[in-house]
């Protein structure tokens, strides 16, 4: 009996990668087959998800006092851009229609409010009452292609100072060694992710 192909969708979900990526969430790894998710979508949320986990690691070992829910950034990072399933056009085109479409989508299946949030405010770090949790998904959701965003990076220096009682300075170059350190794998996540078809299949 011959064995059945993975398929687009479950290729992108299993592959390792490289540099090797986290595995998605089950939860979330289980919607995104129900919905038939373009293959790119989840490359590209395992790569935001492993930086995130990057991300969570480094903060509960430099800046254990800092307060922020490790749970909710995972899922976050994981789910952020799940409305593209909606809008698949702004896999490949800028656009923010899947930002309420994710978050509609996530509630309608169930997902908690605190942690839908994070497809609707993961571009959205200047509001007024962003969380830490925000600001570390907005931040993976950069830093995973290498890009560098400085008033973001800021708002979180600011707590990294306030928490630990560094002086900014000395918060600034604690993060941007780290997110240095991320940025030089982008490459090749980018390549991983384009590896992966944008159109739903089971090719």
């Amino acid at each position: 009996m011959s064995r059945m192909t993975p398929s687009a969708l479950q290729r992108a979900l299993t592959l390792p990668g490289d540099p090797v990526l986290r595995p998605l969430p089950r939860q979330v790894a289980v919607l995104l087959e129900e919905l038939h998710a373009p293959p790119r979508l989840a490359a590209h949320l395992r790569a935001v998800h492993d930086v995130a986990h990057r991300l969570a690691d480094w903060a509960e070992q430099h800046y254990p006092q800092l307060d922020f829910n490790r749970h909710a950034v995972l899922f976050g990072a994981a789910t952020h851009d799940i409305g593209k399933v909606l809008h698949p056009e702004e896999l490949s085109r800028p656009g923010s229609e899947h930002e309420e479409a994710g978050h509609d989508l996530l509630i309608a299946r169930g997902v908690t409010e605190e942690l839908a949030r994070f497809a609707r405010s993961h571009a959205s770090w200047n509001a007024p009452g962003v969380s830490t949790d925000d600001l570390l998904v907005s931040l993976a959701d950069k830093v995973w292609k290498g890009k560098r965003v400085t008033d973001l990076e800021q708002l979180l220096i600011e707590r990294l100072s306030e928490t630990s009682h560094q002086r900014p300075w000395e918060a600034f170059v604690a993060l941007d060694d780290v997110l240095d350190q991320i940025a030089q794998d982008a490459e090749r996540r980018l390549a991983f992710q384009a590896e992966h078809p944008a159109a739903p299949g089971i090719g």
